[in-house]
């Protein structure tokens, strides 16, 4: 089964999305099997991160904010604003795919773990996440 999720982030930063995904394995009615996950933008991401306390996703975003800081002297694609290749880098360093197995119908997540779209730029748009659940 082929799904695809939108995500609309407010801005840069972490956005879960883990029920939309848990939406579409229930959907799906496959109890054994592996979820994968696609998002369709160069200027973001996709991540497995903590859930349950947000200073955790807080410190992240300033981590990978001063690893790739906007408006470097090296940049020439600039079209397109100074968050913008910025964005491309920090994609590049992340996961645009993400497998997630699925055992007795449901995720197989831990416990303080949830899915999130890692937006890279200040003002996006729609991002599209392609789901592809494999199975029994």
């Amino acid at each position: 089964m082929i799904d695809r999720i939108r995500v609309q982030p407010g801005g840069q930063g972490l956005f879960e999305f883990t029920d939309q995904i848990l939406a579409s394995v229930a959907r799906a009615k496959v109890d054994d099997g592996l979820c994968t996950l696609f998002v369709q933008h160069t200027s973001a991401s996709l991540m497995i991160q903590e859930n349950a306390d947000p200073s955790a996703r807080r410190d992240l975003e300033r981590w990978l904010a001063r690893l790739v800081p906007e408006d470097d002297a090296l940049y020439t694609h600039t079209q397109e604003g100074p968050d913008d290749m910025p964005a491309h880098v920090r994609s590049a360093l992340t996961a645009t795919s993400l497998s997630i197995p699925i055992a007795e119908g449901s995720l197989v997540l831990g416990t303080w773990q949830g899915v999130f779209l890692w937006e890279h730029r200040r003002h996006p748009g729609t991002r599209t996440v392609v789901v592809h659940i494999k199975g029994d």
